[in-house]
């Protein structure tokens, strides 16, 4: 599965994306296995109420949405307008 990371996320995590093999059933599933790989993934996840999602390209607002055959995740912050 490839997973994206956007924006501060990207920053807080350290990378764009990566590819990982998860056994993860949802969203939240993945983020507890991201985040137990290191301060950098704990600190991007540590307020979920300031991430959104994308499971394979579509968002999602429900953190146990299933992944168990998703091709990709995207991590972002909530886009604001002006």
């Amino acid at each position: 599965m490839q997973v994206y990371y956007f924006s501060w996320v990207r920053e807080k995590v350290g990378t764009g994306q990566e590819e990982i093999q998860t056994n993860s059933n949802t969203v939240k599933d993945l983020i507890d296995e991201l985040s137990s790989k290191g301060e950098n993934y704990t600190l991007a996840f540590s307020n979920l109420e300031h991430i959104k999602v994308a499971v394979d390209q579509v968002f999602v607002s429900d953190f146990n949405h299933p992944i168990k055959n998703a091709k990709e995740i995207a991590f972002f912050p909530p886009v604001t307008g002006g």
